[in-house]
């Protein structure tokens, strides 16, 4: 396949920018949804889209579409990106500042992970139009941002990709995702006993001191080279009123590791820690509990086909290919889990979720030609 030329190049920023400015969050991806639908109709391919967004409460289901390849013999393989991002708390005007795209409002701009979905479709045009070394499925998930919630749903039955590419992490261009960590949600809730704060204190149970008390027992932040664990959000007692002892108390926490078995471990001292606090006579408590493994790791084989091939494409362009492991989530690891291999590239955007986010037109072309690349590596994996 060869590189982008100048006119695909400048329509992939085109694509990137008018995707970026329709904002949507977790559940409201129908727009870019039926943006992406409309694209492909324009290239003459279909697309199917499934059930997840009514399953989810959301407006949008996961897309796949098809394009085979002209050799009947050809194996076939997944691109996939994410139609959702992150709360938008303000307007998105696409714009471009010393060479690289962002947000002239105080926001997100949304490359996590339209820049990825601006790519696939540009690889798509070519692929209709001339043929490729291999068939592709095209998947665009919703919900990633909930915890990978859409492609959890997705059936990789319905495919046949031997292995599939994410292009969703925010670090530079050559950095390939061999490993990524179990992840464990909770949600604490303490009930005490209200009463006077002034008056009658003895009568009340604290459900913020018990709370309180079981955090500061908690092992938090990175606590070894594989393993973090966070406290995200604490609610408890009445708005305003400090003259109540407060009767209830919410924590919200999570735990990670790249070891499946130190994430077991983990979770289950960080739910001790809750209990014991519950149980302490100077502020004894009742704690309902809810935990949830949110998804389960990976960690791919050192030769596996879908590393080997996106190191070859990687050299091709250019870069310097880099193994790393990951303390965050994609989408690749719900479909590792469901059955299909999947490796998470670096697509070089920066500073994702927050309102500086960006991405160099560097960066944005580099993926092009990366993923062009990528189809003749895995012709030949």
């Amino acid at each position: 396949m060869r590189p982008a030329s100048p006119a695909e190049k400048r329509r992939l920023h085109d694509t990137f920018a008018a995707l970026c400015a329709i904002p949507s969050p977790i559940g409201a991806e129908r727009a870019v949804a039926d943006r992406v639908i409309a694209e492909l109709a324009g290239m003459g391919v279909s697309v199917e889209e499934d059930d997840a967004g009514a399953r989810l409460g959301g407006t949008a289901g996961n897309l796949l579409a098809r394009l085979p390849s002209s050799s009947p013999d050809a194996r076939t393989i997944m691109l996939c990106g994410h139609l959702d991002t992150v709360a938008v708390s303000g307007p998105i005007e696409p714009v471009i500042e010393d060479d690289g795209w962002t947000n002239r409002h105080d926001a997100i701009l949304g490359a996590d992970n339209k820049a990825a979905v601006a790519v696939i479709l540009e690889v798509a045009r070519r692929v209709a139009v001339e043929s490729s070394p291999v068939g592709l499925e095209l998947v665009f998930t919703v919900g990633e941002e909930d915890a990978l919630a859409g492609a959890k749903l997705f059936d990789v039955a319905q495919l046949q990709s031997e292995w599939g590419y994410v292009f969703d992490h925010a670090t530079p261009i050559g950095e390939v995702i061999v490993a990524a960590p179990t992840y464990y949600r909770f949600l604490a809730t303490f009930h005490g006993r209200a009463a006077h704060a002034g008056i009658r204190p003895e009568d009340g149970s604290s459900a913020v001191l018990a709370a309180s008390r079981a955090i500061a027992a908690m092992p938090l932040g990175r606590l070894d080279e594989q393993t973090t664990a966070n406290i995200g959000h604490i609610e408890g007692g009445v708005a305003g009123a400090t003259n109540i002892v407060p009767e209830w108390c919410s924590v919200l926490g999570e735990c990670r590791s790249l070891d499946e078995e130190r994430a077991d471990t983990l979770v289950a001292e960080l739910v001790a820690h809750l209990q014991d606090a519950a149980n302490d006579p100077t502020a004894p408590c009742d704690v309902d509990v809810d935990v949830e493994r949110l998804f389960t790791g990976y960690r791919h084989r050192p030769q596996a086909p879908s590393v080997i091939a996106a190191e070859a494409a990687l050299q091709a362009c250019g870069y310097v290919p880099e193994r790393i492991v990951t303390g965050g989530g994609s989408d690749a690891a719900a479909f590792e889990v469901n059955g299909l291999p999947c490796t998470n590239l670096a697509n070089g955007t920066e500073r994702n979720h927050q309102p500086d986010e960006r991405v160099s037109l560097a960066a944005l072309e580099g993926m092009l030609d990366v993923t062009l690349a990528l189809l003749d590596a895995c012709a030949v994996a």
